[in-house]
């Protein structure tokens, strides 16, 4: 498909009704947002698991698709081209041909991570896109599933989950996050990084900002104070770190590379919850487990290993309760998506719990089902690291951090889910799950 030029009987997007687009933000936008899209909210997220939110978020989308049909449906939003996209196809399409004409860089994501990384690849376009996302994608390296620096990562990773287990009993949240966030500050910046604490909470103060895009005046002394800090971090970076691969790795003067970490370290928290979740899912899956733990016989505990069991649990974690549950793209011209014709600066929304969980289209939508990323590739629609040219450059380490840090968890330990909703092959699983609730216990094989 091709960008519209001067056609004069294109058909436009169909607009929603009022009364729809009410419902829809209510039911689906408006519960997305409140949760936090660059920082969760703890409380709105028990408040989510409650009412269940996304199963009511796929209810609503399927009631418009069945209304109005599967193509584009534009919502009434006053000063705003809002244009929701409801068919499968749609959003591989509108993937496939990002950054142009479905642009990255929209306003509400450049209002929003501005706040800590104005320079990023991801609200950057143009020539400025492309050197950053070669940078990116040089130090990242997302199409290896074993980073160059994977045998560090492995003995990072190993030794923090080591510490954890030997001083814990019971894993919750909070002890949960302290160890990741330390995995995470060691395998950007190095060990020196480890305890860097106030790095990481500068950053969590930016985001709580940044969670209210354009709204927020913005706190620029605390977002020069975190870049400051950060970039003494990488000039100083340890060997075997990402952050000294930072300062090998060729830039220009469009590259701003301390401004492409941040969204390392910011990624990397939403990670930390896509595991936890795998953990429940694993430890209430007993077949699922049992053939996870299978590939972990016959190698050494320090060698870095491609984990594909491993790996499809956090895919289904991620598939199953979205980490990015909204994709925003804008067109930058009037653009074809699904037999319509969307003008120029329409804002593109694929709320990914609607494709990720559509009862209606995937057989096994509440199931755990690893094998759906092991079988062939996923079915059209599953974007748990999006797609296409924008897809997320850091997923290969991402996939490995985590399917690294469930192995040494699982070798030699047993792990019962006590606390958070029933989770069980016996039942469908909950379509919100408030990661801030789970607690397991954990005991030696």
């Amino acid at each position: 498909m091709a960008s519209i030029q001067g056609r004069e009987h294109a058909v436009v997007a169909t607009r929603a009704s009022v009364g729809d687009t009410l419902r829809t933000v209510g039911t689906a936008l408006a519960p997305v947002a409140a949760r936090g899209v660059i920082v969760r909210r703890p409380w709105v997220m028990a408040a989510a698991e409650r009412m269940d939110a996304d199963h009511r978020l796929v209810r609503t989308l399927q009631r418009l698709r069945a209304r109005y049909g599967p193509a584009p449906l534009r919502l009434r939003v006053p000063g705003r081209s809002v244009v929701l996209v409801l068919d499968a196809a749609d959003v591989d399409d509108v993937l496939a041909r990002s950054p142009e004409p479905f642009a990255t860089a929209t306003p509400e994501k450049r209002g929003a991570l501005a706040h800590f990384q104005p320079g990023n690849v991801l609200i950057s376009h143009g020539a400025d896109r492309a050197d950053r996302r070669r940078f990116t994608e040089s130090v990242l390296e997302p199409e290896r599933p074993l980073h160059h620096l994977a045998e560090p990562m492995v003995g990072v990773v190993r030794q923090e989950a080591a510490d954890l287990l030997g001083h814990h009993g019971l894993l919750d949240w909070d002890t949960l996050a302290t160890t990741w966030m330390r995995i995470v500050r060691r395998v950007v910046l190095g060990d020196s990084a480890r305890d860097d604490a106030e790095l990481t909470e500068l950053l969590a103060r930016l985001r709580g900002a940044a969670n209210w895009s354009l709204a927020h005046p913005g706190r620029p002394r605390l977002r020069a104070e975190f870049l400051d800090r950060l970039r003494e971090r990488l000039a100083t970076a340890d060997p075997g770190s990402l952050g000294a691969v930072v300062t090998e790795t060729p830039v220009t003067a469009r590259t701003r590379p301390v401004e492409q970490v941040p969204q390392w370290l910011f990624a990397f928290d939403p990670a930390g919850i896509a595991t936890f979740r795998a953990l429940a899912l694993l430890a209430t899956h007993p077949a699922e487990l049992d053939a996870a733990r299978s590939e972990l016989a016959g190698h050494g505990p320090d060698a870095p290993r491609d984990l594909p069991g491993l790996r499809a649990a956090v895919l289904e974690s991620v598939r199953l309760w979205p980490t990015t549950p909204a994709i925003l793209r804008e067109t930058t011209t009037p653009t074809e998506l699904g037999g319509r014709t969307l003008p120029a600066r329409t804002l593109v929304v694929v709320l990914t719990p609607f494709f990720h969980r559509d009862d209606q289209r995937l057989p096994d939508a509440d199931r755990f089902a690893p094998q759906l990323w092991r079988d062939g590739g996923p079915p059209t629609g599953l974007v748990p690291f999006s797609a296409g040219p924008a897809i997320c450059p850091g997923r290969s380490v991402v996939q490995f951090v985590a399917s690294t840090f469930l192995a040494a968890v699982l070798e030699h330990h047993d792990v019962r889910l006590d606390a958070g909703p029933p989770l069980g092959p016996e039942r469908p699983l909950p379509g919100t799950l408030d990661p801030y609730r789970l607690r397991f216990t954990v005991t030696r094989r």
